[in-house]
């Protein structure tokens, strides 16, 4: 996966449910974010999977300080869309335990789906964490 991909608007995601079917490769066919590029202007698409925990719903990044989790952090809001019904979300980093309690959730909800990018990053700090609402 890559962040750096352009949008292929011939190929939409299909709906996913809010929360993780450790089943189901939530970042292959889930959710698809839509930021925009801080650098181009051009908006960013790429999949992503969502966790819930404790009533509030997040985005964890497993591939660690990525151009999508740069453009989130200064813009503070998104499109996070499943299938063809595009939401409006803001999105706030969260931090400490908070943090190490999502991505906990999220590496048990994924299972060996996260096994590569945590390998290569094992220290949970290094994969950022964003609390989503409804804008």
């Amino acid at each position: 996966m890559s962040a750096t991909q352009a949008p292929n608007p011939a190929h939409p995601a299909s709906p996913t449910p809010a929360r993780l079917d450790p089943a189901h490769p939530a970042w292959l066919g889930g959710p698809t974010l839509t930021v925009i590029d801080e650098a181009t202007g051009h908006p960013l698409s790429l999949p992503v999977a969502t966790v819930e925990l404790d009533g509030a719903h997040y985005l964890v990044s497993p591939d660690g300080e990525t151009e999508w989790v740069r453009d989130l952090r200064l813009a503070g809001e998104a499109i996070l869309r499943r299938g063809r019904t595009g939401e409006p979300i803001e999105a706030a980093e969260v931090r400490g335990g908070e943090h190490d309690r999502v991505v906990a959730a999220f590496r048990d909800q994924m299972g060996e789906r996260t096994s590569e990018p945590f390998d290569a990053l094992p220290d949970p700090a290094d994969h950022p964490v964003f609390r989503i609402q409804p804008r």
